[in-house]
Formats: structure tokens, sequence, C-alpha cells
């Protein structure tokens, strides 16, 4: 079945204990210290949740996360148990009915207490970081080295956590925050975690084209006590991709994300017409298409192939 047959799923009711409800994925209860979590087709920007879905979105974050676990086997210790709806439906029979809804866009995971931080990694200068920069010369409060232009590539690549916010953005802080946090060994070792999903990711995503300029990434540990990635990894939500044929500092990049959105919505912004809290405004039809065209597009220049989605059960 290929993406142009699936229908946006903008939120779902399985027969399973729901944990929470996030902006994009809904999280259920397995049992056997497991969890699946489902990545619905919703979208947020500027931390609101509009009511259009985007088709595919939640398919394409889905796979791609486990096309990179898949290729970060060996290295990195992580939760993914299946991304395959019959391997899931199998090992869940109260999903059984449920495949269509599941299909391409659940993960059936290992339970872990994620640790209370995002994982920020930069390998360019961009983003929240250019912003406190350019205001101030620093991040987090720290001093980068002067001269720095918007898109410059930082070398070596500068670990830059943030506190999970449940609500508005999240706080860039200090690494000595971070082992205030949860301890000076820990905070070494997910740094060094991050580290080596980024510069894989970054090496293999070279070789298709594209410059990862940053990503988050969230760890957790499980009940043996062992350290696992967790939730996404390396998609158009969580990384800023941009194409390396254009790649030109000293402006913005041209990015594989929601751009066309947060593109649009600042324009109603700016013209009064919305005023940057929920309610969202209505999104236009090619909004909403210039936007799945975006993830879809990432996930073919990444993988080499167009999407695909496995069969319901």
């Amino acid at each position: 079945m290929t993406a142009a047959r699936v229908e946006p799923v903008r939120t779902t009711a399985l027969p399973l204990p729901l944990v929470r409800r996030g902006k994009v994925r809904d999280v259920y209860a397995v049992g056997g210290d497991r969890l699946l979590i489902v990545a619905t087709d919703r979208v947020s920007a500027f931390d609101v949740v509009m009511n259009e879905p985007i088709p595919h979105k939640g398919i394409v974050l889905t796979q791609l996360t486990a096309w990179w676990l898949r290729h970060l086997e060996g290295a990195i210790a992580h939760h993914l148990l299946s991304a395959e709806v019959a391997e899931i439906v199998a090992a869940v029979p109260a999903l059984a009915g449920a495949g269509f809804t599941l299909a391409g866009r659940a993960m059936l995971v290992r339970r872990t207490m994620p640790f209370p931080v995002e994982c920020v990694i930069r390998g360019y200068i961009t983003g929240s970081a250019w912003k406190e920069y350019a205001r101030a010369g620093t991040l987090a409060g720290e001093a980068l080295p002067k001269g720095l232009r918007e898109s410059d590539r930082l070398e070596p690549a500068l670990f830059s956590p943030a506190t999970k916010a449940e609500s508005g953005h999240d706080e860039n802080i200090t690494i000595e925050r971070l082992r205030g946090m949860v301890g000076v060994p820990l905070a070494a070792q997910l740094e060094g975690l991050t580290r080596t999903v980024y510069e894989r990711g970054r090496a293999l995503a070279a070789s298709r084209g594209i410059i990862i300029a940053d990503t988050k990434l969230e760890f957790g540990r499980d009940s043996h006590g062992e350290i696992r990635l967790i939730d996404e990894v390396l998609t158009p939500d969580s990384s800023r991709f941009w194409p390396a044929d254009g790649y030109a500092p000293g402006r913005p990049q041209p990015s594989f994300d929601k751009q066309p959105l947060r593109d649009w919505l600042d324009v109603e912004r700016r013209a009064g017409r919305w005023s940057g809290e929920a309610p969202p405004p209505p999104l236009p039809p090619e909004v909403v298409a210039s936007t799945s065209a975006r993830y879809l597009d990432a996930y073919r220049r990444i993988t080499g192939a167009e999407l695909r989605i496995p069969e319901s059960t």
C-alpha cells in the first residue's frame, strides 16, 4: 500500500490504557513493561496544535525512526521492539482489528523512565541558539566564539541540553546545570551517547546530500537499569535537515520540515489574523499539502526509497 492511499489520523482510541496524549503521539500501556507509541498526523507550530492533520506525517516519523535505529544497531541500546504492524498485533491481541489505524505509525517499545532533559546537539548555529548568540554572544548564558555567522558549522558539535517543557518552549541549559540535575557521571554518559548518534547520523545523511544541522534526543533507563535511546530519532520533527548542495552560511537555510506551515502562520500573525495562541486558524489545503510533501521528501532523500506502508492486519 503506497502513501497516497492512507487516510490521515488525528487521534486514536485503542482498547488499551492511555498513558498520555502528547502534541503528536498517543501512548498506551501494553503490560509486561511495554508501551505502544502511535504517531498521529497532528502537527504543532509555535506550541499550538493545528486542527488539520498532515497526511503521512506520523508514518514518516515512525518509519524514519525505525530506519535510523536499524542503522544504529550495535552502537547504542534503544527501546524499539517492533514497528511492524503484524508483529505488534500478534504480540497484543487486544489490537486485532486496529491494524489500519496502526499501520506504519505504531511502535511497540520497552518502557523506560525518561530522564528529564532533551539531549540537544548542534553541528551548526541556527534556531534558538542563533537568536541568543546574535543578541548576546552566548548560548544558555555561556560565551561562544566571536564572529560566528548564522548557519556556521560548529567544530566540535555543541552539546546543548534543554529542559523538557510541558507547555511553551524548552529551555536551553548549561552542562553544569545538567550535572546538577542528573549527576556528573550520567551527564557525561548522556553527552557521549548523544554524540555517537549524531556523528553516525550526520555521516550517513551527508552521503545522501543532507546536512543534519542539529537534533534533539531523549534517553531513559529501563527496568534493568540500562540506558536506552527512546522516542523519535533523527526525524524532521526532532532535527533540522538542510540540502547540502544549497548550504551557504550567513543566512537561514531551506529545510525539510514544517517550514511552509510556520511561514504561513507568521504571515497570519503579522497581519493580525491570528493571536499566536490557541485556537489556531484553519489551514488552507495548499499549506497542508506542501507540509506533507516536505516530510515525504525528507524520508525519500534520507532512506533512498519512497515511503511504503505495511499492510494492515
